[in-house]
C-alpha cells in the first residue's frame, strides 16, 4: 500500500508479506547472502553486491533508471539497502531498522521491517517513508519511485517463496 502523509509530502510505503515458515526460518533466509544475491537478480539489478555482517544485511544494486528520473540520475541508479536486525523476541519475532538510499541522489527511505509469527507462518511488515528532496519535482519523483520500490519488495517475495520450497 502506498500513501502520502505529513507536511513534507512523504510517500509512505506500507506492505505485508506472508510466508509458510516460522520466524526463525524466515530470518535465516533473509540474512543468507545467497538469498540476498538472488533477490538482487530477481529485481533486475545490472550489478549487485550483498553482505551479511552478524545481524546486519546490506544490498547494493545498480538498476536501470526509470525514464522520468534519467535527467536526474543518468541511465542507472545505485540503491543501497541496509537492514539491522534486533535479537529475537520469545515468540521468534524481530524487527529490523531499514535504510534505503541512493548515493549521490537526494533519495532516502528510512523504515522498519518486522517479522511476526502468524499461525504456522510468518508475516513481514515493511514500513518506510520515501522522500526525494528536489525542489518542485520531489513529490512527483516520489510518486514515480514508489512503484519501483514495491516491485523490489515483490521480487523479494517471489524469491522467498521459491527459497522456502527447497
Amino acid at each position: 500500500m502506498l500513501s502520502e502523509t505529513g507536511m513534507m509530502g512523504l510517500m509512505e510505503i506500507n506492505t505485508s508479506l506472508d510466508f509458510p515458515a516460522d520466524p526463525g526460518t524466515v530470518f535465516d533466509m533473509m540474512t543468507n547472502q545467497d538469498f540476498l544475491a538472488e533477490v538482487a537478480k530477481e529485481a533486475g539489478a545490472l550489478e549487485h553486491t550483498v553482505r551479511v555482517d552478524g545481524m546486519t544485511t546490506s544490498s547494493e544494486r545498480v538498476l536501470a533508471a526509470p525514464d522520468a528520473a534519467k535527467k536526474f540520475t543518468g541511465d542507472s541508479i545505485r540503491i543501497v539497502e541496509e537492514r539491522a536486525w534486533s535479537a529475537a523476541e520469545p515468540d521468534g519475532g524481530r524487527t529490523a531498522t531499514l535504510s534505503l538510499k541512493s548515493p549521490g541522489q537526494p533519495i532516502s527511505m528510512p523504515g522498519t521491517v518486522t517479522l511476526t509469527p502468524v499461525g504456522s507462518g510468518t508475516r513481514i511488515d515493511i514500513r518506510g517513508d520515501l522522500t526525494v528532496k528536489i525542489p518542485l519535482v520531489g513529490k512527483k519523483l516520489e510518486k514515480m519511485s514508489a512503484p519501483a520500490i514495491m516491485d523490489g519488495i515483490k521480487a523479494e517475495e517471489r524469491v522467498a517463496l521459491r527459497w522456502l520450497q527447497k
